[in-house]
């Protein structure tokens, strides 16, 4: 099943968009869908209370109440991880979407079968997210932990520890070095190494300061001093990142 929450204050705009959503689950009758409209940001953010967050935000950016780029701060300051799309007349806002991790950014009017390719791959993304995972031991055996939800990881004395979105997992004590025991995950772009004994996922940073990454669960991080260069890789992870 896909939620997704399509926002857009312009009614004639908000029914066309709608409709072509329509189109694109009776085109793909094997994905499940369901659309939640709203026509404006203060709604929408109701509605993702009520609804605990979507997989899909389909945001225009010229909104009355909070622009499309505000909502999309909003949405990650909440520890959103839904994928944004961003709708809107003008360019201008392009790089401003990357700040907010968006998928794709689509001119209006949107094209059709433009539309139904950036939804294909955002699928195709989500369902990686949700399946990838690494096998790690624990004390209480072997746990499998998924790549979407690990923050980081990092060496503490002779263990490995995964913060995840759902808490810390140790792992029993290790016999290679860290890296050798973190390479399955740096074979995914997500993740960075920042230091010989600590790995960042970049998907869940929502921002950088200095040496201190900002993450989407609101934590804030002080980087080791090798990491210097890390603002530079999570800015040019995002801006390569979208749908192929």
């Amino acid at each position: 099943m896909l939620r997704v929450a399509l926002c857009e204050d312009e009614p004639a705009e908000l029914a066309r968009t709608a409709a072509l959503l329509e189109d694109y689950f009776q085109a793909r009758p094997d994905q499940e869908g369901q659309v939640s409209l709203y026509a404006g940001g203060s709604a929408l953010l109701e509605g993702v209370e009520a609804q605990g967050g979507f997989d899909l935000y389909l945001l225009d950016i010229l909104l009355p109440d909070l622009d499309g780029i505000q909502l999309g701060r909003r949405l990650r300051a909440l520890g959103d991880g839904g994928e944004i799309i961003y709708l809107t007349i003008s360019s201008d806002y392009a790089v401003d979407s990357y700040e907010v991790r968006a998928f794709f950014y689509l001119l209006k009017p949107v094209d059709r079968e433009k539309l139904f390719q950036v939804l294909d791959s955002v699928v195709d993304a989500l369902d990686r997210r949700r399946t990838r995972g690494v096998l790690v031991s624990t004390q209480n055996g072997p746990r499998r932990i998924l790549l979407d939800q690990i923050l980081y990881v990092e060496r503490v004395g002779r263990r490995m520890r995964y913060y995840c979105t759902d808490g810390t997992v140790d792992t029993q004590t290790i016999r290679a070095s860290f890296q050798e025991e973190v390479r399955p995950l740096l074979d995914d772009r997500r993740f960075c190494l920042c230091g010989v004994s600590f790995l960042l996922n970049l998907e869940h940073v929502a921002g950088v300061e200095g040496r201190t990454a900002l993450l989407d669960n609101g934590e804030r991080l002080t980087l080791p001093r090798s990491a210097s260069g890390f603002k530079h890789v999570w800015g040019r992870f995002w801006l390569e990142r979208g749908p192929v």
